[in-house]
């Protein structure tokens, strides 16, 4: 049996027989390395972590072009570090699929360590030590889109934010407060400089998790828990640098199919576990081969030959311009698109999505409709990319992604996929943001979907999301089956900007989205046929 620790990586040969790579470089020299000068942390230590970041690291790496590891840091679900970190020697089995089925295989061990950004736990004072070393030059985030909220609907501050604004820098929670409070300590310990990298799918991601860490240090300036200078160095770009980012990797919950796989190579120890917050995890991460990261080059205290291991390094205006083509328009939107209506049709893999021709239709309808507003970044052809979402990515059938997993958390997603293209239609003379169709489509199948209903008429499972219970609220006494039912509940939805970047009836919206919604309420089967009445051409 092959065990994925670093015992079993003593018998190489019999990991090489099983066609598994084994990382090139000394392991325990790197990870002593790593605990003595610490380059690189890294908040969020799920899939894509380490289906993307470390095994560019482990590239880097490889090529003796990196010294050190990253510590990988988990501030939401604990239970990652436990289930897939502690018991396999914090290595990871990255396997990349293909779209003839094959893949191929191999041991991550860039990941020097993974911690629990917990402060009541036993690596918060390490976490305090990594973040007041000078050698640290970066600290990155996947975090998901929901790491950066720190309000709720109404705009009111969150409770955990309140809480966190009067506990002050020594108790934080919300990730945003756990890492203005690792910079404190690094202010503390002499302001050493360093980059803020958001690598989430959000618009100006990098803003983001800027704006996110100044409103913490803000309250707590002004509560007197820390001095105005620590606010003023925060803001100096020459002190700490929040560079944006975009980044593309479709990373899938692990699957059954290639656990059975791994095993039958000898391999031990490969379960699929869930965590309490619906996480799902492996020791193997299971991916495709694709993937893009675009970052702007802004760092105060040097950083990894990132270049070397496939990363576009450039400025902010291309930064943003990709991220807006493939956030915006080439990609996220449509996997939105085929996750809601995915889950109503009862389809379970986005490969069988693209089989059907009115989903089909729907994200190409999305596309073409977004791309009036698309700029071109220059290092990525729009036009280009979409081909490949739609044509080489989506209907892969080696990744077994499913529109239950996409589905998650969508209130967060909505005004990053969706609201950029509004804002842009809106603020462009020449186009007509109300004439617009495919996107009312979404946010009107997003509401039937809230309903827990699927087009058969049968209940349901709404995917994990911060914003659903009071959005199913608002929903209260619409019913399958009797359009009628729906009177005003949807103004509230609609009319909140911070779901979809504008007011929809401000924008001419509003109301066509309610009539979709209501032709999805006709009955069972009325979202297939409200589908086909505005996307003729999805027609089978």
């Amino acid at each position: 049996m092959l065990h994925l620790n670093l015992q079993g990586l003593r018998d190489r040969g019999a990991w090489e027989a099983a066609g598994i790579a084994l990382p090139k470089y000394d392991i325990p020299a790197m990870r002593a390395r790593t605990e003595q000068a610490p380059a690189w942390v890294h908040f969020g230590a799920g899939n894509l972590f380490r289906g993307f970041l470390a095994a560019a690291q482990q590239n880097l790496l490889d090529q003796g072009a990196a010294e050190t590891g990253i510590l990988a840091a988990e501030s939401f679900d604990f239970q990652i570090i436990d289930q897939v970190y502690v018991p396999y020697d914090n290595l990871s089995l990255l396997v990349r699929m293909k779209a003839d089925g094959t893949s191929s295989k191999a041991v991550i061990a860039s990941v020097a360590g993974g911690l629990k950004a917990d402060c009541t736990g036993g690596d918060w004072a390490r976490l305090r030590e990594i973040f007041q070393a000078p050698s640290l030059q970066m600290a990155s985030f996947t975090i998901t889109e929901k790491g950066y909220a720190l309000t709720g609907l109404a705009g009111e501050p969150l409770p955990v934010v309140v809480r966190d604004w009067d506990a002050g820098p020594d108790a934080p929670r919300h990730t945003m407060s756990i890492a203005a409070s690792l910079l404190y300590s690094r202010f503390q310990a002499g302001g050493a400089p360093i980059a803020m990298v958001s690598m989430d799918n959000c618009a100006q991601n990098g803003k983001r998790l800027r704006d996110g860490v100044l409103a913490i240090a803000c309250g707590w300036t002004e509560r007197g828990l820390v001095p105005a200078a620590f606010l003023d160095w925060l803001k100096d770009p020459v002190h700490v640098s929040f560079p944006w980012s975009m980044i593309d990797k479709i990373t899938p919950h692990p699957s059954q199919r290639v656990k059975e796989e791994l095993e039958a190579l000898g391999l031990s120890g490969m379960t699929i576990s869930r965590t309490n917050t619906g996480t799902q995890i492996a020791p193997f991460v299971n991916t495709e081969l694709t993937e893009y990261l675009v970052l702007e080059d802004a760092f105060p205290n040097g950083r990894p030959a990132l270049e070397r291991a496939g990363v576009y390094l450039t400025g902010r205006d291309t930064v943003e311009k990709a991220e807006k083509m493939k956030v915006g328009t080439c990609l996220n939107p449509l996997h939105t698109a085929l996750a809601v209506y995915g889950c109503l049709l009862g389809c379970t893999s986005i490969a069988a999505e693209m089989r059907d021709r009115d989903l089909r239709a729907l994200v190409e309808h999305i596309a073409e409709e977004s791309l009036p507003v698309v700029e071109d970044p220059g290092i990525l052809s729009p036009r280009a990319f979409i081909h490949e979402v739609l044509n080489e990515r989506f209907p892969s059938p080696a990744i077994p992604d499913t529109p239950q997993r996409i589905a998650a958390d969508t209130s967060q997603k909505l005004p990053v996929r969706y609201g950029g293209t509004l804002r842009r239609y809106a603020e462009r003379p020449e186009l007509d943001v109300s004439a617009l169709v495919y996107a009312p489509l979404v946010f009107a199948g997003w509401c039937r979907y809230l309903l827990g209903v699927d087009d058969r008429g049968e209940e349901m499972p709404v995917s994990p999301d911060p914003m659903a219970p009071q959005l199913q609220d608002h929903l209260a006494g619409i019913r399958l089956g009797e359009p009628e039912s729906c009177t005003e509940q949807l103004r509230p939805i609609l009319s909140n900007a911070a779901l979809f970047g504008v007011d929809l009836y401000a924008a001419g919206l509003g109301e066509r989205t309610e009539e979709m919604f209501r032709s999805m309420l006709a009955g069972p089967g009325a979202v297939r046929s409200t589908l086909r009445r505005y996307i003729p051409l999805g027609r089978a």
